[in-house]
C-alpha cells in the first residue's frame, strides 16, 4: 500500500511539473499586454482578456496560417495512410522479387538524418517547379520508412489462412485489402494517422525552406515570424502558442485510446 502511494505521488509530481508550463502559457495568453513581464511573473491574469487573440486573428494573419496548417496536416495524413499502409501490407503479406532486400535497404535509411536529404530534395523540387507550393511540402510526408515499418510489423500478425480463404472464395487483392486487411489494421491506422498529423502540424524547417510567400506559411513558421516582430509581447506570443498547440492536444486526447492500443499491439504482435 505504501509503495503504491509513493508511486502515485511521484507520478502526480511529474504530471504537475510537466503541466505547469502549459498552464502558464494558457494563463499568459489571457493577460493584458506587458503584464507577464513583471517580476515576479504572475501565474494568473489580474483581469482576463481576449485582446491578444483578437490581435492575432485581425492583424497578424494567424487565422489564414491556421487554415494552411490544417489543410496540409489533413492532406499529409491522408497521403501517409494511403502509401504507408499499402506498402506496409505489401512487405508483410505479398511475395515479390527482392522484397526482403528492399525492406532492409529502407530500414537502413532510418539512420540517415532527415536534414541530410533536405538539400538534394529541395534541388529536385526546384527543377520540377514545385518550390513555394503545397505539393512540395507534401511530397516528403507522403511516405516514410517508419510508417511502412509500423504497418508491416502489425500486418505480420494477420493470419495467412484468412487471406487465402478470401482468395479461394474469388476475392481479388483489392477486395481482400479493403474488406479484410483494413478493418484488421484499425488500431495501427489510428496510430499512424496521429503520427502523420502531428508530424505535419508541428513541422517547421521544411515548410520554412519550401514556402517563400507569407500567405502560404503554416502556423509554426508564422509563430517564428511573430516572435521576431513582437519579441517583447509575451502575451501575444503565448496566445499564438496556444493556437498552435491546442489542435494537436485535442487530437491526441480524442484518439489516445486507439493510439496506445495500436502501439501495444504492434510491439507484441510484431
Amino acid at each position: 500500500m505504501r509503495k503504491a502511494i509513493l508511486v502515485n505521488a511521484a507520478l502526480l509530481a511529474v504530471a504537475v511539473i510537466t503541466l505547469c508550463p502549459l498552464l502558464w502559457m494558457v494563463s499568459v495568453s489571457f493577460m493584458s499586454p506587458g503584464e507577464a513581464n513583471s517580476f515576479p511573473p504572475p501565474f494568473l491574469p489580474r483581469q482576463a482578456t481576449l485582446q491578444n487573440y483578437r490581435e492575432l486573428f485581425s492583424h497578424t494573419g494567424m487565422g489564414r496560417c491556421f487554415l494552411n496548417s490544417l489543410l496540409l496536416a489533413t492532406l499529409a495524413t491522408f497521403l501517409s495512410l494511403l502509401f504507408n499502409v499499402t506498402a506496409g501490407y505489401a512487405f508483410a503479406k505479398l511475395h515479390f522479387a527482392g522484397r526482403d532486400r528492399i525492406f532492409k535497404v529502407l530500414l537502413g535509411a532510418l539512420i540517415i538524418p532527415a536534414q541530410v536529404a533536405m538539400i538534394p530534395l529541395f534541388l529536385m523540387l526546384k527543377n520540377l517547379g514545385l518550390v513555394n507550393t503545397y505539393v512540395g511540402v507534401l511530397i516528403p510526408a507522403a511516405a516514410n520508412v517508419f510508417g511502412i515499418f509500423l504497418v508491416r510489423q502489425y500486418a505480420l500478425a494477420l493470419p495467412n489462412e484468412l487471406l487465402e480463404a478470401a482468395r479461394v472464395d474469388g476475392a481479388g487483392e483489392l477486395r481482400v485489402f479493403r474488406s479484410i486487411v483494413l478493418p484488421a489494421l484499425g488500431p495501427i491506422l489510428v496510430t499512424l494517422a496521429i503520427f502523420a498529423f502531428l508530424g505535419s502540424w508541428n513541422d517547421f524547417l521544411w515548410p520554412l525552406i519550401v514556402l517563400t510567400d507569407d500567405h502560404l506559411h503554416t502556423l509554426p513558421v508564422a509563430l517564428a515570424s511573430l516572435s521576431r516582430e513582437h519579441v517583447q509581447d509575451s502575451e501575444m506570443m503565448m496566445a499564438g502558442s496556444v493556437i498552435t498547440v491546442l489542435p494537436v492536444v485535442a487530437v491526441f486526447l480524442v484518439l489516445q485510446r486507439y493510439y496506445i492500443q495500436g502501439l501495444l499491439a504492434g510491439s507484441v504482435k510484431g
